[in-house]
Formats: C-alpha cells, sequence, structure tokens
C-alpha cells in the first residue's frame, strides 16, 4: 500500500476512533415529543425519527421520563449519608422502642392494681390531678 492510501485509510472522516454514546438535552427530548405528538397522518412519525436518527424506542423512553418528570439522571456516586447522624437516629429509635415498651407494661400494672382494688372493696389512692373531698 501506498503512503497516499494509508492516509486516507487514517484520516477517513467516515470512520470514528471510538464510538460515543450520544446524549439528548432535555429541551431536544422536550421538542422532538412535541412532534411526535402533533404527528396524525400515517408515515409522520416514522418520517421524523428517520430526520433525527432516531429509534421509535427513544420516543417511548422519552415519554415514559416526560411523565415522571423530564429532569436527567443524577450520575455519579451517591451523597454519602451521615454516619453519626444515622447511629443517632437508630439510637433514639431504639430507646423510644424501649420506653414505649416501659410505658405500655406500666400502663397494665395500674390497671391490674385498679382491677384488685376493686375486688377487694378498697378505694383507689387519689392521683396527683384529684383532690381529696
Amino acid at each position: 500500500m501506498s503512503k497516499d492510501k494509508e492516509r486516507k485509510v487514517q484520516n477517513s472522516p467516515e470512520v470514528s476512533e471510538k464510538a460515543s454514546r450520544r446524549r439528548f438535552t432535555a429541551e431536544y427530548k422536550a421538542r422532538i415529543l412535541e412532534e411526535a405528538d402533533r404527528c396524525t397522518e400515517p408515515g409522520q412519525i416514522g418520517e421524523l425519527l428517520r430526520r433525527e436518527g432516531l429509534y421509535s424506542s427513544h420516543l417511548t423512553n422519552w415519554r415514559r421520563q416526560r411523565d415522571a418528570g423530564l429532569a436527567p439522571k443524577q450520575r455519579g456516586r451517591k451523597p454519602k449519608s451521615n454516619k453519626k447522624e444515622q447511629q443517632e437516629l437508630e439510637r433514639l429509635r431504639r430507646e423510644n422502642k424501649r420506653l414505649a415498651e416501659r410505658l405500655r407494661q406500666a400502663e397494665t400494672i395500674i390497671d391490674v392494681q385498679k382491677k384488685v382494688c376493686e375486688m377487694l372493696g378498697i378505694p383507689p389512692a387519689p392521683t396527683d390531678g384529684e383532690s381529696e373531698e
């Protein structure tokens, strides 16, 4: 092969070195969906897709995204939650559960004491809110 032919093969505008994924902006997606929604005649959507170099699956996915809000996906790592806050929250939940169980137990004991007093005919002791008459 001559040097001229090698240069033509290497610098060919037809073939890119590495294919890259196309990215579409939210405005572009909204515009294309609007055009597709306006298509009423048979073949108009196909014409739109050919003109824009898109697939019908693009429209399907974009409609789904539009219904969920046409915001782009968040890329990259998820933000780390504050570990200390999570530990404190878990500790407080455990304490809340423990105290709720103690309260339930104390209320059960008080109910039993009231029933025993009624059975023995003993008047119940006055509580803080009641005054002796």
